[in-house]
């Protein structure tokens, strides 16, 4: 990553961009294999657009999912704190902390999620509340580009500076009286430029924890002049390995959502083949106007299980690509 500088500071906010889709966004997840459960939090602060979105997702242990997504006002990009959601920076590079105080919507049925305003009206709420306190288990990842023509993890239209790290996660969930706790793993991300989820032709992001020594973070993104790259770490032993190929192949469901994955990668140090299977789906949606029209892209969050030699580990699978006449554009690859 010589060609990425990041530096302590870079934990912290950004001055802000002078782009209107000027976005800066932490991101935390964390897991109990055993039991199956677990969630993700995100917050984007837009200051240019004038407001954060904040997102929750939480794959409870009885099946539900518990999730709460808002575009709450935001007027500085001077800290992370919206909607409910509060993101603190305790020791650089090492331990961070988030939160959510508020209502959540409890779906028996996610496939409510495939219809925004239905959700947004019918959804039942509760009360909840999330901590997360996250340990580094891995180096830190990624950066911001030291050149004008160094292409960036998704690209110069969805981010500029991007780093990721994988993580050892305590986390505490409380939703309507009910509550959990777990020592487990996860991830963290960090990512500041312009961002349009609508930039994204089509993606496949896997990520996954197979114990405080091994992890993955993958990535597969295609643009739309069908131009494919590959890149990501595995992590073993405690360091990471840059890869240098990857193959994947993936099993849908009749509603075109990804269900499994059958996984290849090379790195210089190894070749090792993963299966994930995925347990539960949040089928998210995003929708921007451009002039008299909408785009629109799927963004499908599997909560997944994944077998490497023998170690099952977990993680999240996130699909995003762009809907062209109501289907996903990177189906069936």
């Amino acid at each position: 990553m010589s060609q990425f500088r990041l530096e302590p500071r870079d934990e912290y906010n950004h001055a802000p961009g002078a782009e209107s889709n000027f976005n800066e966004s932490v991101y935390v997840n964390g897991f109990e294999l055993e039991r199956r459960f677990g969630g993700w939090m995100r917050l984007g602060n837009r200051v240019n657009e004038g407001h954060a979105e904040t997102q929750v997702c939480l794959y409870l242990p009885d099946g539900r999912i518990a999730c709460q997504f808002q575009r709450p006002e935001l007027a500085h990009n001077d800290r992370f704190a919206a909607g409910g959601l509060h993101y603190e920076i305790v020791e650089p590079f090492r331990r961070v902390t988030m939160g959510y105080t508020g209502d959540l919507m409890v779906l028996e049925d996610p496939d409510l999620l495939r219809e925004p305003r239905r959700l947004f009206d019918t959804a039942p709420r509760a009360p909840g509340r999330v901590d997360f306190e996250l340990e580094a288990v891995s180096p830190m990842h990624g950066g911001e580009p030291t050149s004008p023509d160094q292409e960036t993890m998704y690209g110069r239209d969805f981010s500029l500076g991007h780093f990721n790290q994988h993580m050892r996660t305590r986390g505490r969930i409380e939703v309507d009286g009910e509550q959990w706790t777990f020592e487990g793993l996860g991830w963290r991300d960090h990512s500041w430029g312009p961002r349009y989820w609508t930039n994204i032709y089509f993606y496949r992001l896997l990520i996954a924890n197979f114990g405080p020594d091994r992890a993955m973070m993958l990535l597969k993104i295609t643009d739309r002049d069908g131009r494919t790259r590959r890149q990501g770490v595995l992590q073993f032993d405690g360091e990471y390995e840059e890869i240098t190929d990857m193959d994947l192949y993936t099993e849908w469901t009749p509603r075109k959502d990804p269900c499994a994955m059958r996984l290849g990668v090379r790195t210089a140090q190894r070749a090792v083949v993963m299966e994930g299977e995925v347990v539960r789906l949040a089928p998210l949606r995003n929708r921007r106007k451009v002039g008299d029209a909408y785009l629109q892209s799927r963004i499908a969050e599997g909560l997944t299980v994944w077998r490497w030699d023998g170690r099952e580990g977990m993680g999240v699978t996130e699909y995003i690509e762009l809907l062209e006449d109501g289907e996903p554009v990177g189906w069936p690859l």
